[in-house]
């Protein structure tokens, strides 16, 4: 019998906010994280803002020698981590087995920027001057290694990397190695910081970022008929995933219970999706049955909703697919209109304010709808978040290649 999995813990760093409550908090006011981009000279390209992390201080969380010697996705990583195993009460360093301990944490892209910088080094310089880290600070599974060494963690421990599902699939495993016994606490997550010269440009080029310059506070607007493309953001967001009776026992708070994962592939192209995108279709459809949950027992869903032309119209027909006459019963909405799309740490960020939302019994808005697209027909909690009873609700990603995730969690009743 597989055992219950509660979250006792959450973390993140995003545009809006460098933890938890402040995060939260500006998603339920409306706020937007977009600004014009501050990492590099953006006058050559052809989108040139960002949702970027402000005034994020990685020294809070490691010394200086560590900073220098790890890439910006990192530092998110183990910024929302700490913040997590805090709330958890894990802050310490005890009430854990070590062994029974373990680490996930996803990116999709992962240290971009210091692959960018010492590339420019061995071009003008030359290899010797490559850096000794270039390696240990660009691979994608380093985060999780920085943070399963921060506490001690000798359980399960990688990265998944599925693009923009990367930090669903990391959730996703964790709850499964709790659920199946493999360990009894999992960090689960994604960070990612790729707000860089050539990642802008590649996503840009490939037309699926906004160029809407002029206007971009409110250029991402998922659902609306408006919308030409998303808004690269960066950050990181971290749970912690706990066996129940381990919670119980220790009287940890209680934020939710993870009841159900499903994770499918579309096998259909590089980075678009079929019409009604059939493989999200099955994966709501796994996750619904993994929890033993009904459609109707489901009253929220943190869409994918990435503000392009394709991806928002083709996920509520899937939803629509799936959950029938009651999707019109539901709340929609995407959190990405106020953080921008955080790539590998979209699931893990948007996991943590599903989670809230059941903690707080309210679904957060959809900001910059103002012209809800007919196509995008179901409640999309446009402009203000709607208080409402949330009994389930489920967190959907996609990503390039064709992969997709969603997790189910219900309210926490004790």
């Amino acid at each position: 019998m597989k055992r219950r999995v509660v979250v006792t813990g959450l973390g993140l760093v995003t545009a809006v906010g460098n933890d938890v409550e402040s995060s939260w908090a500006a998603i339920l006011s409306g706020a937007s994280g977009a600004g014009p981009i501050t990492r590099f000279d953006p006058t050559a390209h052809k989108t040139r803002f960002a949702c970027e992390a402000k005034a994020f201080d990685p020294t809070r969380y490691m010394d200086r020698k560590e900073v220098k010697r790890s890439d910006l996705f990192t530092q998110f990583a183990l910024a929302a981590s700490v913040q997590a195993m805090d709330m958890a009460g894990f802050g310490g360093g005890t009430g854990y087995v070590p062994e029974r301990t373990g680490v996930i944490i996803g990116s999709g892209i992962g240290g971009i920027q210091t692959f960018e910088d010492n590339q420019d080094v061995c071009r003008k310089l030359g290899p010797g001057k490559v850096s000794a880290f270039f390696v240990p600070m660009f691979i994608a599974d380093i985060a999780a290694g920085v943070v399963s060494m921060r506490f001690g963690a000798k359980g399960p421990n990688y990265a998944t990397v599925s693009a923009c599902a990367s930090s669903a699939h990391a959730i996703g495993d964790a709850f499964r190695a709790i659920a199946y016994g493999d360990a009894d606490i999992m960090i689960a997550g994604g960070a990612e910081a790729a707000i860089s010269t050539m990642s802008v440009a590649g996503f840009a080029n490939m037309q699926a970022l906004s160029q809407n310059n002029d206007e971009y506070l409110t250029a991402s607007r998922p659902f609306d008929v408006r919308r030409d493309g998303f808004v690269l953001g960066e950050g990181a967001g971290v749970a912690i995933l706990e066996e129940l009776g381990h919670a119980v026992a220790r009287g940890a708070t209680i934020l939710g219970e993870v009841v159900g994962y499903g994770a499918t592939g579309d096998a259909y192209h590089l980075t678009g999706q079929p019409d009604n995108h059939e493989g999200l279709q099955r994966a709501m459809r796994r996750a619904l049955e993994d929890a033993g949950l009904r459609p109707e027992d489901v009253d929220y869903v943190n869409a994918h909703g990435t503000s392009t032309p394709l991806n928002d119209p083709n996920e509520i027909r899937a939803i629509r697919s799936v959950f029938g006459a009651h999707a019109g019963t539901m709340s929609v909405s995407s959190t990405k209109s106020s953080t921008g799309h955080t790539l590998g740490a979209a699931g893990g960020v948007e996991f943590a304010f599903t989670t809230l939302a059941l903690r707080d019994q309210v679904a957060p808005p959809t900001i910059n709808c103002t012209q809800q697209d007919p196509e995008c027909d179901l409640d999309v909690t446009p402009l203000v978040p709607k208080r409402r009873e949330i009994r389930a609700a489920i967190s959907n990603s996609s990503g390039f290649g064709g992969h997709n995730a969603t997790i189910a969690v219900r309210r926490w009743h004790g």
